[in-house]
Formats: structure tokens, sequence, C-alpha cells
């Protein structure tokens, strides 16, 4: 099967185990606080179990040694985001949502973790790694997506429930249309996962990067709806915003996929991208519709953008280990995921709002991009698609 048709695949299966398993929540939060089903202090404690599931799911990714194992964490990771978003239906409540949500949080770590440690390769064997880079998009089109229909479910005037069930329908639809073209591992998975590999230098500073970058968007992230809602005091308005964050994101995907691939020009516009989003959050503290708007579009851009280069700088350094580095990092990512909403929890609870938190978000992400200011010399075979652990068919 040709190597484009997996690539798309790929890229809808991040879309939609992203953009609607993981993020479905941030347009959910307005409607689930006006419901009065939480408050905003819950709010951020369900957020943090999203990410603790997450946290879980990437460091059992990590373990995948076989290729059955990768199939059935990416097969299962893709029905879990259906299944548990067509629970959510009936959720009512801090528990339930907070359950479902940690699920969901393992769910799309499986997934991520699966689809990069594959994709990326097989569009490096098939001679184009940009297209493998593009693949990072399907979470901003993803967002943008559910964004609309967040949109188009508050001009109907319908609940949280209603969109719940619409999410649902719409990640059924998308999955039975890529089941068949999925990427599928092979045999050599089992060596290259399992290998520390040599070369490993650097993915210790990259790890707490990452954590930073991890704590330092996801504040945004996961409230930009509900900041917005209370911008503009519930009008349609408010609900413009998510779904320009998605596609301001896939936006910036593009764009850093055009860069010059070496080593060094990785490090650099990682460097920019963390300082980027740092500025993008300390708009939101504005307080105003222009600020909220300047943080999407800084904070947005390069939003999925840094998650790409992270993984392209990992490849850099160690190769030989594409996916247990992935794990590994993703991992890191969720830890900062998950201080970002009880952060953000402690905020809301003590000071009555999130302009703390977000103090602390901005501050990690300019430090973030201050590690990077060191160069670390790469391991053996400093081109990222040497050494690709997993071949596909």
């Amino acid at each position: 099967m040709s190597p484009l048709i997996r690539l798309l695949a790929s890229f809808i299966a991040l879309m939609m185990a992203m953009g609607i398993g993981r993020f479905a929540l941030t347009p959910q939060l307005p409607h689930l606080l006006s419901e009065g089903q939480i408050d905003l202090t819950a709010a951020g404690l369900i957020a943090a179990a999203n990410y603790l599931g997450y946290f879980v799911g990437a460091v059992d990714a990590m373990f995948c040694r076989r290729p059955e194992q990768v199939r059935q964490r990416l097969l299962g990771g893709l029905w879990l985001c259906v299944l548990l978003t067509l629970a959510s239906f009936w959720a009512n409540g801090f528990w339930s949502h907070l359950l479902l949500r940690f699920g969901t949080g393992v769910a799309s770590a499986w997934v991520l973790v699966m689809i990069t440690a594959l994709s990326q390769p097989l569009a490096a064997a098939a001679g184009r790694p940009r297209l493998g880079a593009v693949v990072f998009a399907g979470p901003g089109l993803g967002i943008f997506l559910t964004g609309l229909l967040a949109l188009g479910s508050n001009l109907l005037g319908q609940t949280s429930a209603t969109l719940w069930l619409v999410y649902a329908g719409v990640a059924l639809v998308m999955l039975l249309g890529i089941l068949p073209f999925l990427p599928q591992p092979s045999a050599t998975v089992a060596v290259a996962s399992s290998a520390a590999g040599s070369g490993n230098q650097g993915i210790g500073r990259l790890g707490v990067i990452y954590l930073l970058y991890g704590l330092g968007y996801i504040i945004p992230a996961t409230f930009l709806s509900q900041m917005a809602n209370a911008q503009f005091h519930g009008q349609w308005q408010a609900d413009l915003f998510w779904p320009f964050f998605g596609l301001a994101s896939a936006i910036g995907v593009v764009l850093v996929s055009l860069r010059r691939h070496n080593p060094n020009a990785t490090r650099h516009w990682l460097m920019a991208t963390l300082w980027l989003q740092a500025a993008g959050v300390f708009a939101c503290l504005l307080g105003s519709g222009s600020g909220l708007a300047l943080g999407v579009i800084l904070c947005g851009t390069p939003f999925l953008a840094c998650m790409q280069l992270v993984m392209q700088r990992s490849r850099e350094l160690a190769p030989h280990a594409t996916q247990r580095n992935a794990g590994l990092l993703t991992a890191f990512f969720a830890l900062g995921q998950l201080a970002g909403p009880l952060l953000a929890a402690l905020s809301s609870h003590f000071s009555g709002g999130l302009q703390p938190a977000l103090i602390v978000a901005g501050s990690g992400l300019f430090i973030a991009g201050g590690l990077l200011l060191g160069p670390v010399s790469a391991g053996r075979g400093l081109c990222a698609n040497g050494g690709a652990p997993t071949v596909q068919r």
C-alpha cells in the first residue's frame, strides 16, 4: 500500500485521538461550568486527571516490545477515544468526568507514541520526511473541528451532553475510515524499541524542556475557551477562539516543516517556538479580547510545531531509539501537563483567577527556551531518519 495513504491515515488518527479524544474537554468547559456540573477548581482537577492518564499511557508505551503490543495499543487507544467520548454523554458531575478524562488521557498517549514511532520512519523510507512532519498537524485540525462543532452547538442552544454525542459520532466515522490503512509494525520494532541505544546524550535535557513546555502551554490550552467565555459573557464570539487556536497550530506545523533540516536549525526553531508561546501566555494576562486573540496567535501557531521539533530533535540525538524516546519524552510532557491544571486549581482557589498560574506558565516556557542556548552534541548518526526502528508494510 502507498506510504502516502498510510501517512494520511496517521494524520487522521492524531486528528481524532488528540483533537477529539484528548482536547474535547476545552470547548466543553464553559458548558459544564454553566450547567453547574463543576466549578473552575474542579475543572482544573479533571484536566489534571486527563494528563495523569496521558502520563500512564506514555510510560506504558515505552515498554511495548513486540509488534502485537504496538498494534494493540494503537487500536485500543483509538477505540477507547471513541467509546469514552460516547460514555461522556451520560456523565454528570465531577467524578464521572474525572474518570472518563483519565481514560482518554491513557488512550491518546498510546495513539500519539505509536503513530510517532510508525509514521516517521515510514515517511523517511518513502523519501518524504516533510510529510512525516505534517502528520503532527492532525491534532490542530482536530482542535479546529471540535471548536467549530462547539460553535454550532452553542448557536443551536445544545447542551454539553449533545456535544459529547456529536464528538463521538464524528470520531467513530473517522476511525472506521482509517482502520484498513494504518501503518503496521514489523518484527524489527522489538529489537529497536528495547535498545538503550548509544548516543542518548541530551535526551534528559530535552525531557526537562518538554516538561516545562507541557506546564507552560497547557493552562491557556485548557482554559482558553473559559477565559474567552468570561470575557465575552457567553456570546458566540467566545467560541471562535478555540477553533482558531487549532487552525493556527496546524499552520505552524506546515511552516516549520519547510525549514532546513540540520541539528542546529532544529534547536534554534525549537527555542523560538518556546519563546513565542511564552509571549502568548503573557498576552493572555492583558485581560482583554485583543490579549486573548494575541494569545491564540502566539500560543497556537507554535503549539504543535514545538511537539514536532522535540520529536525531531530526539531522533537527531538518538536515531536508534525512536519509540523508546517518544514514550519517555511524552511521559515528561505529561508530567508538565499534569502540573499545569493542578497549578490552575490552586490559583483559582487562592486568588479567584488564573493570573498567577499564567505567570508561572509563561516563565516556564521562557526557561525552557533558555535551556537550548547551549548546544548538545548528537550521537552517532545525526540524520534524524537514520536507524529507523520500525519498518512498515
